[in-house]
């Protein structure tokens, strides 16, 4: 049986030359990517120019443009830049068929029997290379026995370890050194280090099979995919290699950092196995439209969303699907794009039942200096049954069933979603509890069938339950109020800062809690519930807490309207 042989491609400046193929090599300044994390501004991905100006990742945007003053940025985008690892995953297909992807800027392929096609493995990753700088894409490749080892590889071969103590210890040093201290860059003071820059790009690093140990041993910690707390305490205790870590006691690193490192370091040797996962192919549904000239009005993204809707419900009503979510890209002459989502509540591939939702989403587009690409997505889809053809009986039913609109309630479901989202609709299903907030489960309308099972109702509740609010008794005048019999409630009492006198009350109906759970909100013991109505005509659902030691507490949880 062949070793087994993985190979690691690492993207250093992905989401960075992402944008910079768009332009074809107009940009000849450094270029990033900013991420905003609350309000702070930050490099997330550096172009190779930038990286040779010193820049950092994580670094803020204002130092960065202190540091590099003609530098250009872009904002971050998530959905492009997966999309784009995506169709780099379909590409890698042609050297192995089995790919995965790691996020955000990496693949994984399991190139076991795939090397000798290419004429071994140094000659599989000078294609892949010379494939990259066609791509006009920068790739670190790294090759081994396991996954771990070539991330590792890809990543940090050819660069070594650094003491974790640089002589900046403040309070350790000379009077003249600290003077100088704060001249010193961030990760000189103590800050974090950065990250490791790549190295050429065009030598991969190969560990021959078997000897993958020896290949990583003077790789630092880092390279172990380790957390960042983690490398720091190993530094401070003088680990600093891989060398170093694997000889050390295996017990003692478990209770002293937990299981992560331990199996990690595992995981690089070959002890712990790490399968390679490539990503379940799926249905892939959109169409798409350039435009000669730049657009702007709605009734013109109206008029393009017609041309490419019903070519996508054939693609659908093809496959035997119905799409569910459904994503619209208008792709704007300033290199931007809008984006709107719809969801339906049922699968569909219907244009005329799916182009209402659309165009309900449409104002929220900004069309800015013109949009000159459209691309409509069904990137959630569901099997669709064929409809079998039905007797004259069977007609006659789904007739009377079409008539009574039972599709109407899907609709509104749509059209309620596109506005508000359809997570935010919920349907109340039975649940088997005597507890009255307890006896209906709310679950998601769009994901689940009404519910035909409520039991039969035999107590009267409230249309409006909410949870207990104190009801404080008043002294009632007897002239006004009618008597009442004892245990009975208070014949005045005050609630929302209103003052009550009661008419008439029926009940008690006794609830007592579920002894089986440990519920907060009934740890007050049993209760008796009453229908009370106001003299003014309210119609409330109270109840006195009732227990060994302690009786008379009354509260108000419902409302029958």
């Amino acid at each position: 049986m062949p070793t087994r042989r993985i190979l690691s491609i690492w993207f250093p400046h992905l989401a960075a030359e992402r944008v910079l193929r768009s332009h074809r090599g107009a940009l000849l300044h450094p270029f990033a990517i900013v991420s905003q994390s609350g309000n702070v501004l930050s490099l997330a991905c550096l172009s190779p120019e930038a990286s040779a100006e010193g820049l950092s990742i994580g670094q803020s945007l204002s130092d960065a443009r202190a540091f590099c003053p003609q530098l250009l940025t872009a904002p971050e985008n998530p959905l492009q830049e997966a999309a784009f690892l995506a169709g780099l995953r379909r590409w890698a297909g042609k050297y192995s068929p089995w790919v995965a992807s790691e996020a955000p800027a990496s693949l994984l392929l399991d190139i076991t029997g795939c090397a000798h096609l290419f004429g071994g493995e140094p000659e599989l990753a000078e294609s892949i290379t010379q494939d990259l700088a066609q791509l006009r894409l920068t790739g670190m490749l790294g090759i081994a026995d396991t996954p771990g080892a070539a991330w590792a590889l890809a990543r940090f071969a050819g660069q070594s370890a650094k003491a974790h103590r640089s002589g900046d210890a403040i309070e350790q040093e000379a009077r003249a050194t600290r003077s100088r201290a704060a001249k010193r860059r961030n990760w000189e003071r103590g800050g974090p280090a950065p990250n490791p820059q790549p190295t050429d790009a065009g030598a991969p690093s190969i560990a021959a099979p078997g000897l993958t140990r020896a290949a990583i041993s003077r790789l630092p910690v880092a390279a172990l995919r380790l957390s960042k707390a983690d490398c720091v305490n190993l530094n401070r205790l003088g680990v600093r290699i891989v060398a170093d870590l694997i000889g050390l006691p295996r017990a003692a690193l478990v209770r002293r950092f937990g299981r992560d490192v331990v199996m990690r370091l595992d995981q690089a040797l070959g002890a712990d196995p790490e399968p390679v996962s490539p990503v379940r192919r799926t249905h892939h549904f959109a169409t798409r439209l350039s435009l000669p000239d730049p657009i702007g009005l709605q009734d013109d993204i109206v008029a393009g969303l017609d041309r490419i809707l019903p070519p996508l419900c054939d693609k659908l009503r093809k496959a035997g699907r119905g799409a569910r979510q459904l994503r619209l890209w208008c792709f704007r002459t300033d290199h931007t794009v809008q984006i709107i989502e719809v969801g339906l509540a049922r699968p569909n591939h219907d244009p005329d039942r799916i182009r209402p939702l659309l165009t309900l989403r449409l104002p929220d587009i900004e069309a800015g200096f013109g949009i000159e690409t459209l691309r409509l997505e069904a990137f959630v889809t569901e099997p669709l049954s064929q409809v079998q053809h039905k007797g004259h009986a069977d007609a006659v039913a789904v007739a009377r069933k079409l008539r009574d609109g039972s599709d109407g309630m899907a609709d509104l479901m749509g059209r309620l979603g596109a506005r508000i989202g359809l997570d935010n609709l919920i349907r109340l299903h039975p649940a088997d509890s005597h507890i009255p907030e307890k006896t209906a489960t709310r679950m998601a309308a769009a994901y689940c069938a009404p519910a035909t099972d409520w039991p039969g109702i035999h107590q009267h509740r409230p249309v409006t339950l909410f949870p207990p609010e104190i009801v404080t008794p008043m002294p009632a005048n007897t002239a006004d109020s009618p008597p009442l019999p004892q245990m009975q409630p208070p014949p005045c009492f005050r609630w929302r800062r209103r003052e009550f006198h009661t008419q008439t009350a029926s009940g008690p109906e006794r609830i007592s809690p579920e002894w089986w759970l440990d519920d907060p909100n009934w740890r007050g013991g049993t209760r008796d519930y009453w229908r009370v109505e106001t003299k003014t005509g309210e119609r409330l659902w109270l109840f006195e807490t009732k227990t060994r030691t302690r009786s008379g507490d009354w509260f108000c949880q419902g409302d029958f309207g």
